[in-house]
């Protein structure tokens, strides 16, 4: 099998998703373009950053972000981790941050979405993260607004499949149309009850648009890990391996 077709390792466009310094599940895999893809371009993002407040004035457009305003020390502007830290504990947990998250549609972000953007910054592995990490994750967020408001081409406020297929592309990830649209029914948690009612989905929140970048990016380097002779076979192909590992609940 070679590269360039459905299935291929990534091989260029933006790079990958936006990543916390020193490694993690969403950090960039190597050098810019090396590897399974390249870090974002210089600035952290891949547009100007969204005026204070999210990205629309009225409950409208907007890639979410936090609800909690303030400016606590460490943390950069608009970010308040004490605020966060409603028990004053000194350490923020899950569900702490889950209340502080919101989406464009003032929606609180998924649970899902939450632990894995605790995994990525929980350094000592803690289950909780502190006010330092706390701030690493703030940029990771606003980082990740940037991608979003780029890729949300119609300013709808969510990602649909020509939107999600684009992104994934530009980031270097070759899906075929059949895992696109299992990747889109996985993450858009309205696909299903609007496809029953004969409609258009929705498409994907911010908080799951994230997610879904991430746990491609991540499985398709693990995939890069055992294709050691880089020609996109394994024991399985990428494109049952990918299937299998989304088919899963």
């Amino acid at each position: 099998m070679s590269y360039g077709g459905y299935g291929a390792p990534p091989g260029g466009g933006y790079g990958a998703p936006p990543g916390p310094p020193g490694g993690g599940y969403g950090a960039p895999p190597g050098p810019p373009g090396g590897g399974y893809g390249a870090p974002p371009p210089a600035g952290g993002g891949y547009g100007a950053p969204p005026p204070a407040g999210g990205y629309g004035g009225p409950p409208g457009y907007g890639g979410g972000g936090f609800a909690a305003p303030g400016g606590g020390r460490g943390a950069p502007p608009g970010a308040d981790p004490h605020a966060v830290d409603t028990d004053r504990s000194g350490m923020i947990h899950a569900e702490e941050l889950q209340q502080a998250l919101i989406n464009g549609d003032w929606s609180r972000f998924d649970l899902d979405t939450v632990k894995m953007l605790m995994t990525i910054f929980d350094a000592d592995r803690s289950g909780t993260i502190g006010f330092n990490e706390f701030a690493g994750l703030w940029k990771y967020i606003k980082d990740w607004q940037n991608v979003f408001k780029h890729f949300d081409r119609d300013r709808s406020g969510s990602i649909d499949g020509g939107e999600l297929r684009e992104a994934l592309a530009q980031f270097g990830y070759n899906l075929s149309p059949t895992l696109l649209e299992l990747l889109q029914k996985k993450y858009d948690a309205k696909a299903n009850q609007t496809a029953a009612r004969g409609g258009p989905a929705p498409g994907i929140s911010f908080d799951r648009f994230v997610r879904a970048c991430v746990v491609v990016k991540q499985l398709s380097e693990s995939f890069g890990k055992l294709d050691t002779d880089r020609d996109g076979w394994i024991q399985i192909n990428y494109d049952q391996f990918m299937h299998t590992v989304l088919s899963l609940p």
